[in-house]
């Protein structure tokens, strides 16, 4: 079984078409979303009905949450403040239904599946640091955690020994007695210098796990902010991946 994992779209309807035409020529069992299907791009309500049609499962991110107004965005920059509002009074009312139907975190046999993270998934934290990955290994249980919302991909591995380590993408092979915390990135605001889509592959009969970076159209992504009147300041970023 191979199985999809993605995260982040942000209301990017080109860059998702993109992942999923790419899909489209690979032998795909299941797709899973990891939230944050709305927020910054000017096609929410496009990418939500995506996602509803071809994901198998899907999460609900902060952005997401943020919309339905159930989130206090007072922490939010002033970009994206202003993209969530503008978010929250466009959604059809069949959207803003599947968004809050949508659960926080999943368990399942060969993964957890959760957007922030496994250790107090409503609070929206990060990531970041082999502390914050220390602490996170405790609170699930199956060998691999998949994660989004840093927007940055990375795979970080807990040893049998204790220790931990960030290998870095494109390609991990499973081991015996490993686990692994794994970030997708981002479909639709890549943040680590590349502003290509990510996204992760998960071979479970081979126990492989694989980063896939696609390009799309960012000017057209743009243009459609810019007609939305979403700041400049996040439609030029998608040009640098930050």
């Amino acid at each position: 079984m191979k199985i999809v994992i993605l995260s982040d779209i942000h209301g990017n309807l080109e860059a998702l078409n993109s992942i999923l035409h790419f899909l489209d020529h690979e032998k795909i069992d299941q797709i899973i979303c990891l939230g944050d299907i709305v927020g910054y791009g000017a096609n929410p309500n496009e990418c939500i009905e995506l996602i509803r049609t071809t994901c198998d499962l899907a999460l609900i991110g902060n952005h997401d949450h943020a919309a339905l107004g159930h989130l206090d965005i007072s922490y939010f920059n002033p970009y994206a403040k202003k993209s969530v509002i503008w978010t929250g009074s466009v959604l059809k009312d069949d959207n803003r239904q599947y968004l809050e139907n949508l659960p926080l975190t999943a368990e399942r046999p060969e993964a957890t599946y959760v957007h922030s993270t496994p250790h107090q998934p409503r609070d929206w934290s990060y990531i970041f640091t082999v502390y914050d990955a220390r602490l996170n290994f405790k609170f699930f249980t199956t060998q691999v955690c998949f994660i989004g919302h840093s927007h940055q991909p990375v795979f970080i591995v807990l040893s049998p020994q204790g220790e931990i380590f960030v290998q870095p993408p494109p390609h991990l092979e499973l081991k015996e007695g490993y686990r692994y915390i794994i970030n997708v990135g981002s479909v639709g605001q890549p943040r680590d210098g590349n502003p290509d889509s990510s996204v992760v592959i998960f071979d479970l009969a081979e126990g492989s796990i694989r980063l896939v970076r696609l390009p799309y159209d960012i000017a057209q992504v743009q243009a459609k902010m810019q007609q939305a009147q979403i700041h400049p300041f996040l439609i030029e970023r998608l040009a640098y991946g930050r």
